[in-house]
């Protein structure tokens, strides 16, 4: 089953899907039918391999998922992890901004 169709399908249940995390299969089959932002802080460097905040924006048919680590928890962190699933782009996009800033 595709993300998009179970989102669907979570969303008509009546589920609230904008926080909802995906089962652990199909997080791992399916890529992104687009990368539409991707940002990452690394202040360390390219060759560190250590967390660093980020923030991402990924379309999977025409759902938006936002997801990442905020900038606040600074480098080397694994705490303030968000995401956003969202049928609104711009909202994908803005979330993802206000996070990395």
């Amino acid at each position: 089953m595709k993300i998009s169709d179970w989102l669907d399908e979570q969303e008509a249940a009546k589920v609230d899907v904008s926080q909802i995390a995906l089962p652990t299969n199909m997080s791992f089959d399916q890529a992104p039918d687009e990368t539409i932002f991707f940002k990452e802080v690394n202040s360390c460097g390219l060759l560190c391999t250590e967390n660093h905040p980020f923030s991402t924006v990924e379309r999977f048919g025409h759902w938006y998922c936002g997801r990442g680590q905020d900038k606040k928890a600074g480098s080397h962190s694994a705490k303030m992890k968000w995401r956003l699933f969202t049928k609104d782009k711009s909202l994908a996009l803005q979330t993802a901004q206000e996070h990395i800033e």
